[in-house]
Formats: structure tokens, sequence, C-alpha cells
């Protein structure tokens, strides 16, 4: 991307304020660890190395920058911010631990836990609008307060910039640091950090195609405004960038990559199976960028920032299902068959020939395209590998049934019946 943006004046410099950045949050934050994962390392070709900001304080990244916003405030002073989560922890949290009275503006379609975590770090929380951009305007119209923004805030972006001293710390000159990004603060803390100091190390940005407002702005060399659809990463499902982040981004991060839902899913389940580590969608993104693209950072050292661990518990299940499906341990596919005693029976001898767990299976007799006297048998199938479903649907065509749809194994394929 070019590097001298007409379109962008702000120009955030850090300075020698990094240092006294850090000390001055460092009484309110955890040091959080960097974790070099050999599992990952041999999945992926590269050296891996995860900064693990989900075991920050509130389960996110967030205080940093909140903290060291929020310092400078008297307490008589009152805050508020809108947020769907992460940003209104960290808030309420600050506030609380440094005497400050603080409002949270919650969109009325928050997620029940957040807004009951939310409330419980001592925070009032308001309900107000549809999404982030309703409830975002709604506090700025609030009087009385200060308010502090989740991304586009000097003091908050050096806060977030801790994050990069910590890891060029921890690990000198890595070949490339792998951010998610929703807004930008955390990523241009990271950039500013780094790139003084090493600048040939790659600062690169991931974001769901659900939500590319970063990754259009980005290549686009424009700031651009995406409305997020529904995503499994909704701590960066944000429609734009902020100015400041976007100014920094333009001069200092060398790329940002796209990555899809399913690999999203598909590093959750294994941020929790080979890391023991909880990682919401948001902070799995950038294991998911590696996973994606393998080849680009093969025989690298890669640090991923796991951004936070604030998980909807309530949809924990259908993101490690998706992961799963994704992996290749879970399939669904149909099989066509006689309407008569024994067809089942034939079916899952052959599934448990190679071992398979049958984990649902339902039938439906009445689809128009369905000839009379058949059935259509839907599996739900669990087994070690891709490889092991590839060799059941091989029976099963052997056998002579009709396989009309694969799901998750690839695409469609018939057997004659």
């Amino acid at each position: 991307m070019k590097k001298n943006c007409t379109r962008i004046t702000h120009d955030l410099k850090l300075g020698d304020d990094l240092v006294e950045t850090r000390n001055l949050i460092k009484p309110f934050i955890h040091r959080t660890p960097l974790i070099r994962s050999r599992s990952l390392s041999e999945m992926t070709g590269a050296d891996v190395h995860v900064k693990a900001e989900n075991l920050q304080k509130t389960g996110a990244y967030k205080v940093r920058g909140v903290f060291n916003k929020l310092i400078g405030i008297s307490r008589s002073g009152k805050v508020i911010t809108a947020s769907m989560g992460n940003h209104a922890q960290a808030l309420a949290f600050a506030a609380r631990t440094l005497g400050i009275a603080s409002r949270i503006v919650m969109p009325l379609t928050v997620s029940i836990p957040k807004e009951e975590a939310t409330r419980a770090y001592g925070a009032e929380v308001f309900l107000h609008g549809e999404n982030l951009k309703e409830a975002l305007a709604y506090a700025l119209q609030q009087e009385g307060y200060t308010f502090v923004h989740p991304y586009d805030d000097d003091l908050v972006i050096r806060g977030q910039a801790t994050i990069g001293l910590e890891i060029i710390e921890d690990l000198p000159e890595p070949d490339a640091i792998i951010v998610p990004v929703g807004g930008g603060g955390l990523i241009a803390g990271i950039a500013l950090a780094v790139k003084e100091t090493m600048p040939r190390t790659r600062v690169i940005g991931v974001q769901t195609e659900s939500a590319p407002s970063a990754y259009r702005s980005f290549h686009e060399h424009r700031l651009a405004v995406e409305p997020p659809r529904p995503s499994l990463a909704d701590g960066i499902s944000v429609e734009t960038l902020g100015q400041r982040p976007l100014a920094v981004i333009s001069r200092l991060v060398d790329d940002i990559v796209l990555v899809k839902e399913e690999t999203i899913a598909l590093a959750v389940l294994l941020f929790l199976e080979r890391m023991k580590l909880v990682v919401e969608g948001a902070g799995a993104a950038p294991l998911a960028a590696l996973i994606a693209n393998s080849e680009r950072f093969r025989g690298q050292r890669v640090v991923l920032v796991a951004s936070g661990g604030n998980i909807d518990l309530a949809i924990m299940d259908r993101i490690l299902r998706k992961g799963l499906v994704t992996s290749g341990r879970i399939a669904l596919f149909e099989v066509i068959v006689d309407d008569t005693p024994g067809s089942l029976h034939a079916l899952t001898g052959i599934i448990a020939r190679y071992r398979a767990n049958i984990l649902d299976v339902s039938h439906n007799r009445f689809t128009e395209d369905l000839p009379l006297g058949k059935t259509r048998v839907a599996f739900t199938l669990e087994a070690r590998t891709r490889e092991t479903f590839n060799e059941i649907l091989s029976g099963i065509r052997d056998a002579g049934f009709t396989v009309p749809r694969m799901g998750s194994l690839g695409e469609e394929e018939k057997a004659s019946a």
C-alpha cells in the first residue's frame, strides 16, 4: 500500500512515550505471556508464538488503552462509551479501579452474558439502538461525561502499543506479527511500537470476510464504510476504521488479509485443543490467517496476537461444531435409499465398518424430486480424519446407493442406485 495517502492527515507518533505509558499502566494490567506452540508450528510450517491477551484482565487487551486514557481523568469526573462487549468491560473495570463513575451504552441486541459482565464490573449500563452505530451516536450526545472512544483515540492507541513493546522484548525481530483488525486501535498501536525499532518485521492485519471495512480501506487507500454481516468474530465486526488508526495503518502496516468464518471457527477449536486456550473469534482470526496463508509464512517466526477470550458460551457449541466440520472430523451428507426394511441397516453397517460415530440421522420422504418408494437419509458423522469419510462414501457408492449431497466433504457427487 502507498505510504503517502493524501486523504489521511493525522500522524500519531509515539516518540519516547511508550516506556512511560507502560510504566503508567503497569500496576493495573497483566504482562501477558508470549507462548510458543510446537503443535501449531508443526501444523503450519511456521515458528508460531501466541501473545495471549485472552489472559489479560477482563479477558481482552482493551484494558491497556482504557487505563491509559482514564488515569488522567479526575475522580470527580464521569466517563461514557458505547460497546458490544470487550471495551465495555474494560472501561467498567478501569473506572471502578480508579474510582470514576462510568456509563456504558450497549445496543439492544447485545448478548446477555456481555451485558451482565459489564454490570458486574460496576458500570451503569444503558441499552439503546439496534446496533453499535446507533449506541455510539447516543453516547456521544450525552452531556456531563468524558467520552472514551474504543479505538479512535491517541491515548487508547498508545495503551495498546504496549503489547508491541512486550512482544519485541520477549522475541526480538520476529518475521511477522498478525493482528486482528476492527476499528484499528490495536494494530495501529502495535505497528507504532514495532516499526520504530524493528522496521523489517511485517505487521499484518486480518479481518473476517463478514466485516471487511479495514481490508477495503487499506487496499483502496480511502476510509471505506462496510456494514458488517453476522460473524463469529463479533469483536472486530465494525463498519469502518477510526481516522487515527487509519493514518497509522496507511504508513506502517504491511498488509491486511481476509479470512472465512469457517476458518475462524477452526482456529477457535485449535486454540482450545492444541494450546488449552479459550480464544474468542476475533482473537482467533490471526491463527485463521496463518492457516489460510501457510505457504506465505512457512519457515518464518510468526507472532499471533490472541486479542481476547470473551467468547459467548451460548454459541460456543456452534463454533466448535463448525470448526470440527471445517477440520474434516464431522461431516454431513445424504443418501437416497429404498424405503424398505433393512436399507438403513445396510448403510449403518458400512459406517460401522470404518469405526465412525453417527451423531445424528434423519429421514425425509416428501421432497418433490424424490421418487416414490425412496427416502432421503441425512447423516451427521464423526470420524478421525477426512480420509475416513471419503472411504465411507466410497463404500456407500460401491454398495449401489445414491449420494446426492456430501455436505462438508466436497463437491456434489452421485452414485448410481
